[in-house]
């Protein structure tokens, strides 16, 4: 089985997988970024251990993170549960992209591990929507080529900024409301959350195709995506597992060398 390790700024996804379609177990923790080897040998041990998860079934471990404080430190703990080495995505791994940024080595691994799933798994030009802490939304051409990023607020820090910031504004839960034009305060949020999101989205991905000339397959994940998706009026595929399956590309890609 290959291990697979997703260090986000709110979250760390493990997962085990036996092929790129099969993933057979998956876990989130908390992204503490204080920690050390020692506090993550421990979390992941302890999520393995009630989940009866057999460490010695594991082939391979590969990591991707966008906090780079505590990225070896995780590597480290997972190699050591493991017992391998853990691969560290960067923008040197064997991706099978070019990536045409003015600083590649800026662009978020987990950008980077989106968009190799996106041209392995769909044709044409891809737009890519990843809803988590941040909202990215990345660009890559049917030759291949990540041509850059858009990075949006995320809808979790939209609504905490709505709350804290404005006094009469409460905390709200997200979900579609029943009508657009909210007639009280909880749906007049949860409408510019969800329904104001969706019309970024499209407005966004028709932006881009009249930028590049072309159409483009639209995908979208990240937990917060599927409430949103079904809001947009361009046709969205959603895909929950980019992430995760674009890192087994990358394993399979490194091991070809």
């Amino acid at each position: 089985m290959l291990f697979t390790i997703d260090i986000g700024n709110s979250n760390i996804v493990i997962a085990l997988m036996k092929n790129k379609d099969e993933i057979t177990f998956m876990a989130r923790t908390k992204t503490i970024k204080n920690g050390d080897e020692e506090y993550y040998y421990r979390t992941i041990s302890k999520i393995f251990d009630e989940n009866n998860i057999n460490a010695d079934e594991i082939e391979g471990a590969i990591l991707s993170s966008v906090v780079p404080e505590i990225t070896q430190a995780v590597a480290k703990a997972a190699g050591e549960i493991a017992d391998t080495d853990t691969i560290v995505v960067t923008y040197q791994s064997e991706t099978g992209i070019t990536i045409c940024t003015d600083n590649p080595e800026k662009v978020g691994n987990d950008l980077i591990v989106d968009a190799v799933c996106g041209i392995n798994e769909y044709e044409g030009d891809l737009i890519i929507f990843d809803m988590g802490t941040a909202t990215t939304c990345s660009v890559i051409d049917r030759e291949r080529n990540y041509l850059g990023t858009i990075i949006i607020p995320g809808m979790a820090i939209s609504a905490q900024a709505l709350s804290s910031k404005a006094s009469q504004l409460p905390k709200i839960q997200f979900k579609a409301p029943k009508h657009l034009i909210g007639r009280n305060t909880v749906e007049s949020m949860q409408s510019g959350l969800i329904y104001a999101n969706a019309a970024m989205i499209d407005g966004l991905v028709q932006r881009i195709e009249k930028e590049t000339g072309r159409e483009a397959t639209v995908l979208a994940t990240g937990g917060i995506a599927s409430i949103v998706v079904p809001h947009c009026q361009k046709k969205i595929t959603y895909d929950p597992d980019i992430l995760t399956k674009g890192l087994w590309y990358i394993y399979q890609n490194e091991h070809k060398n």
